[in-house]
């Protein structure tokens, strides 16, 4: 009929080709005025069946209509935050909900779309702000006796008490990275304790070929798991021992090297034969050596796994009392399964952060090098004893905050950002 559906009100219309007037589909009709849009500009969104055929022929038909082509990819997303509908860090938790893939990565997208990140730095860039203002107040009128007493070291404790949360949230920046692109957890131990039987059990597929003879994996075998709702890259390692063939020893080497890189190591023994040699050389090494360090929120963590615990009634004696914390399992009955699980979300939410509870996570690259360029501005601050000194390290601190959620930048590093959207948003 020509006529354009009331704004913001779902209407079924009939959609026909322009040029040849033939009917395509009867399809829900939003528009959207700006600048009240997603984009903030005027929009409209076409409910159209899903067969290929039906959006083909929408497709088709739009792109005969002069003036418009199709949307690069996160084009609407870009015109939103040109707009101001969006700040930089509410652009990327759209595209890491886009891409979530478990329920603590949709959380925390969540949490950072919603803007809590934005609002936690804006907050941050005003009281450098507030503090940049009475420090130049009192370079252009400190001789004049306008201005209030102690304005300076009011202006000092803020900035100081500021600097100590930055301090904080940079000591988690990792956290907030391990849970957007996931954790490392490395499964280890002497060969033919169960440690192949365990990644198949816990990525619910045969990721590794699994064998009574020792030394059947003998390199790094990887896979992304989702473990009690965080992204997780699992490692099948080869089995700690020496003087086997050379091939086996390059997996050996390689797994040790992976240990290093571990976020959260599952040290797996055979509880029907923790006093072999193998078991005990482990325990001497790994396990203590893991267990003897500070922990902190960037130092390995360790659960230590003991299987085949369906094999200790008619084997021989179970754990001693100087066995390190431990759990039990069967990799055969799955007893013990859930337990592990629970033990494993608990160290996952450490090493990543639980995205429902306390602040707001960092969650790329970008995000801690403004942190940390601040911190390191404030840090000259403090050493300035001349006061417009002081007055461009507050400015450049500023500066980096107001980059972290406006921009600020070159136009590649937004063609970075909005590269990973899909096309159409």
């Amino acid at each position: 009929s020509g006529d354009l559906p009331p704004a913001r009100h779902a209407s079924l219309r009939l959609l026909s080709d322009p040029r040849s007037g033939e009917p395509l589909d009867r399809a829900l009709v939003l528009w959207f005025p700006g600048p009240k849009s997603f984009t903030g500009e005027d929009c409209v969104e076409f409910h159209v069946h899903g067969g290929p055929a039906v959006v083909s022929g929408v497709l088709q038909a739009l792109g005969n209509v002069p003036g418009l082509r199709p949307a690069e990819a996160g084009e609407f997303t870009r015109r939103a935050f040109a707009h101001g509908k969006l700040n930089l860090t509410e652009v990327e938790g759209l595209a890491d909900l886009i891409h979530a893939e478990t329920e603590a990565q949709r959380r925390q997208a969540l949490r950072q779309l919603d803007g809590e990140l934005g609002h936690l730095c804006r907050g941050w860039a005003e009281t450098l702000t507030k503090a940049l203002a009475h420090v130049e107040a009192y370079i252009d009128f400190g001789e004049d006796d306008n201005l209030e007493e102690g304005v300076l070291e009011q202006a000092d404790i803020e900035v100081r008490a500021l600097e100590v949360a930055l301090g904080a949230h940079l000591r988690d920046a990792r956290r907030g990275q391990r849970l957007r692109s996931g954790a490392h957890v490395v499964v280890t131990g002497p060969p033919n304790a169960g440690k192949s039987s365990l990644v198949n059990l816990l990525s619910r597929k045969p990721v590794s070929i699994v064998s009574p003879e020792p030394g059947t994996t003998r390199d790094v075998l990887e896979t992304p798991v989702d473990l009690a709702g965080f992204p997780v890259l699992l490692s099948d390692t080869a089995g700690l021992r020496e003087g086997v063939g050379p091939v086996e020893q390059e997996g050996v080497r390689r797994a040790r090297e992976r240990l290093e890189q571990a976020d959260l190591i599952l040290a797996m023994l055979d509880a029907s034969d923790l006093a072999s040699p193998s078991s005990c050389n482990f325990l001497a090494t790994v396990v203590a050596s893991v267990g003897a360090q500070s922990p902190s929120s960037s130092s390995q963590r360790l659960l230590l796994v003991l299987n085949k615990s369906d094999l200790l009634s008619t084997e021989g004696p179970g754990p001693g009392p100087d066995m390190p914390p431990h759990l039990l399992l069967s990799c055969v009955t799955g007893e013990g399964l859930d337990g592990l699980l629970e033990a494993l979300r608990k160290e996952l939410a450490a090493v990543c952060g639980d995205p429902s509870t306390g602040p707001p996570l960092l969650t790329r690259a970008r995000h801690q090098h403004h942190l940390q360029g601040c911190l390191d501005a404030l840090g000259h601050y403090k050493q300035s004893k001349d006061l417009a000194l002081v007055a461009e390290a507050l400015r450049v601190a500023r500066g980096h905050l107001t980059r972290l959620t406006g921009g600020g930048g070159t136009e590649e590093i937004l063609d970075i950002i909005f590269r990973d959207f899909c096309v159409g948003k």
